[in-house]
């Protein structure tokens, strides 16, 4: 799940550019968590209390962080007292899903735990596929699955398409159709795990949330992340933020 935060922070001072180049400064004096992380962290918090209700941790971490940079809709369902989902189909749901993918042991469960941290918000079909299809991938390369095998699977079972190369990838919209395989492309494409973030950024669009699903992915199959990253994303979250995030690799990334 740290993959996931890395690419969130990395990817915070690069949102909604196009810089079409990999060398670029990973972090900055202005590099920081964003909605991302927040409901990643709110999501793991879930499965670490084992209370089975993502939708009560994900709106008390709204209201923890109300300024985190959630898209409007969200913003609208947190501030009110409705638990119902908006029909979204939009990448939150995707973009806070890896702590799923690590706590959970079976393709079966993870695909079903998946639905249920997206429906919170993000019922519509489209909200759904794409959290599974990030969780599976991470689930994937977790359990040591070839770059071709996780590539096969996710286009066969949600219909993506993968088929194109690093330069021919259009920059990230905010759906699930218009960033998921952008960012399953950007870890496909890598040599490491910084590379994905950096192929990621050089995607761009909507960067912080692309790299932060790419990078969930490389953690697992790069088998962790480089320790100055990794310290360097960690020291960048709040007390809170880190305390949750650092119970959660020692229990089920140890």
């Amino acid at each position: 799940m740290l993959g996931a935060i890395v690419g969130d922070i990395v990817g915070s001072t690069y949102e909604g550019k196009i810089i079409r180049s990999k060398d670029f400064e990973l972090f900055s004096s202005k590099s920081h968590f964003t909605d991302d992380t927040v409901l990643t962290i709110a999501v793991a918090d879930s499965i670490l209390n084992n209370d089975n209700n993502y939708t009560q941790s994900i709106k008390q971490y709204f209201n923890q962080y109300p300024r985190a940079g959630y898209g409007a809709r969200f913003m609208l369902w947190g501030f009110s007292d409705s638990l119902e989902p908006y029909n979204s189909f939009g990448n939150g749901s995707a973009m806070r899903v890896s702590p799923i993918a690590y706590a959970f042991d079976d393709l079966e469960t993870v695909l079903k735990e998946a639905e249920r941290s997206a429906s919170v918000t993000h019922n519509h079909p489209e909200g759904i596929k794409g959290a599974q299809a990030i969780a599976v991938a991470i689930f994937m390369a977790r359990k040591k699955y070839s770059k071709p095998e996780i590539k096969a699977f996710i286009e066969n079972t949600f219909n993506y398409d993968l088929s194109l190369e690093l330069n021919t990838v259009e920059p990230a919209g905010v759906t699930c159709q218009r960033s998921v395989p952008q960012a399953v492309i950007a870890f496909l494409e890598s040599t490491g795990f910084e590379d994905t973030i950096r192929n990621a950024i050089f995607i761009g669009g909507d960067s912080d949330t692309l790299a932060c699903m790419a990078g969930g992915i490389a953690e697992a199959f790069y088998g962790g992340i480089p320790e100055p990253i990794a310290q360097q994303a960690l020291l960048t979250l709040d007390s809170f933020l880190r305390s949750i995030t650092e119970r959660f690799l020692l229990k089920y990334q140890p």
